[in-house]
């Protein structure tokens, strides 16, 4: 089964060279970047490297760089099952490992998406560069596959290539003639071990071209193969930031002041140095450090000390983030989106209204902030589980006074994100604390802290306009968000003041990414999106699908609510505009027959809801009832979803599920309201999040595509509110426009 080249499929070898690959920018970063970056992955004894993403042993297993933090969404079995399927490995023989730091790995898609507020408005070429020389290597927005899918492939051919060449001189043959499969190099009857020509095949060169596979055997793509982390995972031998033991490591525990400009004002020292096993108290001026010979009595010293914080002006409370969203409407937005002319489409009409409100939303990962620093020979070296590697080195570097280069950071495995550890405070407080007490220090933020100082999901507001013809059909269509410019805040926060995002962000006016998701994909011939910037005095953060959570809400709540005015079925009144969208009218239609759509009848407890964003569809039956305490009882999810080529099915299937559940939890909890500056909630049963027995029966369709991979990881979350939402009013004729659900009548 020789492998054919293929004209369409072919790469650079200069490229494959310089990087492994042709992951998105690259040709045009090598036309203007003034540097070269070679490859840095270190070979152990007996391992061969191919370029800057593989390994091969003598014994023939294969290592796989992966630069992306796992946190839970299989993205080490996800980049090691696409090289091991291109270059014709054996599953079995097949490993991964954390990829050093290197601009190779830059993900521009991940930094365009999150960090778009000051990228964006700079030109392609000042962008790409941006990205590839400062390393933004980054996990998050569902831009993994998206951005290193076609790398990884070309990765995997070039060392098909030079595996089939070593094989072929000694055969004497064509080394096209040879082929790959389960750890063999084959042609006809003759087979030799990928081990066994590993070094060999390292001294090869590559040719002008490199084919990518093109045959249709037994292939590795699309199969639901098992998880490489989930043995260590299960064992207890995967190794977390909480893992690491140094020799004389020592233990911290934090406490931040409020939000606002704070300062700390008193500690009670005398009474943390009662609690045994207290070392020291470290304080800087927005938080102080308990330091022991052990976590539980770092913790109880914070507690013991009682920490006391000038409480910045103006004072935040939960109705001075409601009056700042309310004043933002009274500005004039900045128009985001738009098309047709609504102007004349709701002149003189009479239009239908409905305003839509979601809280503050906590992160609440398994794992809180935590990282460990030991301070040596002029450097700090850090453990942490981040999304962000570059960043927190550079934000530990600045708190350390130390260059950028005298910072060396291990990521580790994360225990949950949704976002949360793109930050990078616990490297920066670990590092300053590791060189004042000359000893190995392991930072952990207790679990209140974490929730204290979490950078939340924003809170929102929607007032959404419509017009309905004679005959039902909408044909004119208003948002007006207001919500805080997360996006400009996370990039002037991550990026700390670098010139070129710098001049991004002083471009100014709205924030495209916190109105992302607003605009209809629906055929609304008239419509707008304007963003309001709200000035809410609480930090805020990218969350799991960013603004999608919140404008999902708002535009599938408010369809429902037009359905009703209409008096048509809320599913055909959603088909009958997705005429140009047929892979989500296929998600819709499947979502409905596979839920025995019933119509969203009076007491039937069904709601439905669709989105797609990340080049990925999916729509989501809910039915839902209250209870008679007064709670949500959501009893049924079924999702259709379409994300095109599936690498692992599996994988697909646990995101999906997992984000049916997280955007349930988000529906109905996971939200804090805030008082003199503080967020109200300290512990995590005051987050109301579904228990195992609140959990719904799940049901998940994959569609088959062919289409390019969209993003899976944050898929699930938007449509499952307003899906929830809009079944509760099925349930009980009662429209609730408030997330969470029930926070309005509490």
């Amino acid at each position: 089964m020789a492998v054919k080249p293929n004209s369409r499929t072919r790469i650079d070898r200069r490229t494959l060279l310089i990087g492994g690959g042709v992951g998105a920018g690259l040709v045009v970063a090598w036309a203007v970047l003034p540097r070269t970056y070679l490859p840095n992955l270190t070979a152990a004894p007996g391992e061969s490297l191919f370029g800057a993403w593989i390994k091969i042993g003598k014994d023939g297993h294969v290592s796989v760089a992966v630069p992306q933090c796992e946190e839970g969404q299989g993205i080490y079995t996800a980049f090691a099952q696409i090289v091991a399927d291109e270059l014709g490995a054996d599953w079995k023989m097949v490993g991964v490992e954390p990829a050093p730091f290197n601009p190779l790995y830059a993900n521009q898609l991940g930094a365009l998406e999150l960090l778009g507020s000051a990228l964006g408005p700079l030109p392609d070429t000042l962008r790409e560069r941006y990205v590839r020389r400062t390393g933004l290597v980054l996990t998050g927005a569902s831009s993994s596959i998206r951005n290193f899918e076609d790398t990884l492939r070309h990765a995997g051919a070039a060392a098909r290539t030079l595996l089939c060449k070593a094989a072929a001189a000694r055969w004497g043959v064509d080394w096209q003639a040879c082929g790959t499969f389960n750890g063999l190099v084959f042609q006809g009857s003759q087979k030799l071990g990928f081990g066994a020509l590993a070094e060999e095949a390292a001294a090869q060169s590559l040719p002008d071209d490199v084919p990518l596979r093109t045959d249709e055997g037994t292939r590795l793509h699309g199969q639901p193969l098992p998880r490489l982390d989930a043995p260590s995972k299960v064992d207890g031998s995967a190794a977390y930031a909480a893992d690491i033991r140094l020799p004389d490591m020592v233990y911290a525990a934090i406490r931040q002041g409020p939000v606002g400009e704070t300062r700390l004002a008193r500690v009670d020292r005398a009474a943390a140095d009662k609690v045994p096993g207290m070392l020291a108290v470290m304080t800087s001026d927005d938080w102080v450090a308990a330091v022991a010979n052990n976590w539980w009595a770092a913790d109880r010293a914070i507690d013991a000390m009682r920490p006391r914080f000038e409480t910045p002006e103006p004072v935040v409370n939960s109705d001075t983030i409601e009056q700042a969203l309310s004043s933002a409407f009274e500005g004039k937005g900045t128009r985001v989106a738009e098309a047709g002319d609504l102007a004349a489409q709701f002149r003189g009409a009479q239009l239908v209204g409905a305003e839509y409100r979601v809280g503050l939303a906590l992160h609440a990962p398994l794992e809180p902030m935590t990282a460990t620093a030991v301070h040596r020979d002029g450097r700090v070296t850090l453990w942490l589980p981040t999304q962000a590697p570059g960043l927190a080195r550079a934000a530990a570097a600045r708190a350390a006074g130390l260059g950028e280069s005298d910072v060396i950071v291990h990521p580790t495995m994360a225990g949950g994100s949704f976002g949360a550890k793109l930050e990078t405070d616990a490297a920066a407080q670990a590092a300053v604390i590791a060189m004042r007490i000359g000893r190995p220090v392991q930072v952990t933020w207790p679990r209140g802290e974490d929730f204290r100082r979490d950078r939340f999901r924003p809170a929102a507001a929607g007032r959404m306009h419509a017009r309905l013809d004679a005959k039902g059909r909408l044909t004119g269509w208003l948002a007006k968000i207001a919500a805080p410019s997360t996006g400009r805040e996370l990039a002037a926060r991550l990026l700390h003041g670098d010139a070129l995002p710098s001049a991004g962000l002083a471009i100014g006016g709205g924030d495209p990414s916190a109105v992302a998701g607003a605009a209809p994909f629906y055929a609304i011939p008239n419509f707008a999106v304007d963003h309001h910037p709200a000035e809410i005095g609480v930090p805020t953060g990218y969350w799991r699908s960013g603004a999608h959570s919140y404008t999902a809400f708002f535009t599938e709540s408010f369809l429902d609510e037009l359905a009703h005015v209409a008096e048509q079925d809320a599913l055909s009144f959603r088909m009958a505009m997705l005429g140009s969208q047929l892979r989500l009218a296929r998600c819709l239609q499947t979502a409905a027959q596979l839920g025995g759509w019933q119509g969203g009848q009076p007491g039937s407890g069904q709601g439905i809801a669709c989105h797609s964003f990340r080049g990925s569809h999916i729509a989501v039956l809910a039915e839902a009832q209250l209870t008679s305490d007064r709670r949500v009882k959501v009893e049924r999810l079924v999702a259709a979803v379409d994300c095109g080529r599936v690498v692992n099915p599996d994988l697909v299937m646990q995101q999906v599920e997992g984000g049916l559940l997280f955007g349930m939890a988000g529906a109905v909890g996971c939200s804090t309201g805030f008082s003199e500056n503080v967020a109200d909630v300290r512990d995590i049963t005051d987050l109301r999040l579904p228990t195992l027995a609140d959990c719904p029966d799940i049901t998940v369709e994959i569609i088959h595509s062919g289409a390019e991979p969209g993003g899976v990881s944050e898929l699930a979350v938007p449509p499952v509110a307003p899906a929830i939402a809009n079944a509760l009013q099925a349930a009980t004729g009662v429209r609730f426009r408030r997330l969470p659900l029930l926070s309005e009548i509490e």
